[in-house]
């Protein structure tokens, strides 16, 4: 087969080893109703090489992955593994052809171990020598700089856990090509650090490694050539020669311009915007001793005030609390002692519609599931805590015309791109979703709200609309505490930054020219 200039060159630093790609993508085109969701995408996936994998959500990445894992097939165009052309029909197909896969959502089963989740896949006569597959999990959770129980209920883990649990039982099969798909959206910057070293690692053995993220700090640590798509297009490619050759403002201003079509996005997007001033109000939101009860992460002595105006953001890794912490002061977990007060009023009796009618809102980090009702329509959602609440139903009956003038009102104040307000929430893209969240919970009368991971998956243009909307929301007056494991995140928007560890706050710092290395130390507990 001749290569097309839509293929890449060999990587120069394989290049003498090989000069045949492991995968190629031969002008791949895949169809739905109504779209075409890849149009003729080429490229090559070449061994010894991270291949960094950019674009919108919607612009044909998890299509794209769905075809190299079984998931889908092409309707045009070819696969070509090792050179020659091959039907991937199925998940276990690709994982006979060497391709592992980690998805952005979880693929794990609740109700099992972690120890058996690793093990699925396995002959049904094959039984697994649990001992065995248990110590090589801990090899390889040690590489990766992660602690997982490997006979903890997965049910029992956070998002974050349960990705990384993916992540290594991908490992452990020891695939030719690895495609991560947001493997460091749920992880601390040290701990995404850690994992591009293993890349690294992985690709010195002459692995191929696909790396979807929406953090272009991450590509360009990480990468060596980047692909970028755009409304299912392969609009460009930095091979690894010129991105080397570019640096960090250049390369970053052209992948911007690529994924965006204008140059006015690179400006905007290198710009950090100044952080606001800490405010000097009195508390809006003041929580005293709290402490929940929980087998995973047991939540105890949290004392924390929040004012009108200021951003309080809580870092740490994920699985220290975070969730627990969070849904106790949202109503969701009984409290095992402590006091919420909300502008002054005693809150911590009150459920979560009583709560949330007095002004408290919770905008969680599991959007796709616990946040909405992916078969109901966008209309419902809005209104998902309100239902039997007048104007929209009046003695239990429900009234279409308020819902739908609600609707069409959020949908175009927080710009929601939908076909119409009847539209099934669960088929729109997770950038929109979150926007009918921040829409749900940011309107009528809101005191504080409490963000859990707001970005968790989203581009890098819907990343700066939610920043945007959380810095409103405390311009606007609102006690803000923004959770996130995002550490750039949190420097970006607070005005000050409690660390959590251990399901325990082990210290707040104000958002200074310290800030960075505090609370690096609280995180890794150098400091307390």
């Amino acid at each position: 087969m001749t290569l097309s200039a839509s293929h890449s060159a060999p990587p120069p630093h394989t290049a003498g080893a090989s000069l045949r790609p492991i995968v190629t993508l031969d002008h791949v085109t895949k169809r739905f109703p109504g779209v075409v969701a890849n149009d003729r995408v080429a490229f090559d996936l070449w061994p010894g090489e991270v291949h960094v994998l950019l674009g919108e959500n919607g612009a044909g990445k998890s299509t794209l992955v769905g075809m190299l894992s079984g998931i889908q097939v092409p309707d045009e165009g070819g696969i070509l593994i090792d050179g020659h052309e091959q039907r991937i029909d199925s998940p276990a197909r690709a994982l006979e052809l060497g391709i592992g896969t980690v998805f952005q959502h979880s693929m794990l089963v609740p109700s099992l171990s972690v120890v058996d989740n690793i093990a699925l896949g396995r002959r049904w006569w094959s039984r697994p020598d649990r001992a065995a597959v248990a110590a090589k999990m801990a090899a390889v959770c040690a590489d990766i700089g992660v602690k997982i129980d490997p006979n903890a209920k997965v049910g029992s883990l956070s998002l974050g856990e349960q990705q990384q649990v993916e992540i290594v039982r991908a490992l452990m099969r020891g695939s030719r090509v690895l495609i991560l798909d947001e493997a460091t959206a749920m992880l601390t910057p040290k701990g995404a650090e850690d994992l591009g070293a293993l890349m690294g690692r992985l690709v010195k053995l002459g692995l191929s490694v696909v790396f979807i993220t929406h953090k272009l700090n991450e590509a360009l640590a990480f990468g060596h050539r980047i692909t970028v798509l755009r409304l299912g297009r392969k609009v460009g490619e930095i091979a690894p020669e010129r991105l080397a050759a570019l640096g960090s403002a250049a390369a970053t201003a052209e992948i911007i311009r690529l994924m965006f079509g204008t140059d006015i996005a690179a400006a905007d997007a290198a710009a950090k915007p100044a952080r606001r001033r800490m405010a000097s109000s009195a508390p809006i939101l003041e929580i005293a001793g709290l402490a929940v009860e929980d087998a995973a992460v047991p939540v105890s002595g949290i004392d924390l005030s929040v004012a009108a105006g200021e951003i309080v953001g809580l870092a740490g890794i994920d699985g220290n609390g975070q969730k627990q912490f969070a849904e106790a002061l949202a109503g969701q977990r009984r409290l095992a002692a402590g006091a919420i007060r909300l502008a002054g009023e005693a809150i911590e009796r009150l459920d979560v519609g009583d709560r949330r009618r007095r002004g408290l809102r919770y905008v969680t980090d599991d959007r796709l599931s616990e946040g909405t009702v992916g078969a109901f329509p966008i209309s419902l959602n809005l209104l998902l805590k309100q239902v039997g609440e007048a104007p929209f139903w009046l003695r239990g009956i429900e009234r279409p015309e308020p819902i739908a003038a609600h609707a069409r009102r959020l949908v175009s104040e927080f710009d929601v791109r939908t076909p119409g307000i009847e539209t099934a929430i669960g088929k729109l893209s997770g950038g929109n979703i979150q926007k009918a969240l921040l829409a749900r919970e940011l309107s009528g009368e809101a005191r504080a709200v409490i963000f859990a991971k707001p970005t968790y998956g989203l581009d890098v243009q819907n990343i700066r609309a939610t920043r945007q909307r959380i810095r409103d929301a405390a311009d606007r007056g609102l006690a803000v505490v923004l959770i996130s494991t995002d550490l750039e995140e949190v420097l970006e928007l607070s005005d000050r930054i409690a660390v959590m560890s251990g399901g325990r706050v082990v210290g707040v710092v104000p958002n200074d020219g310290e800030a960075r290395n505090r609370v690096g130390e609280l995180m890794s507990g150098v400091a307390a």
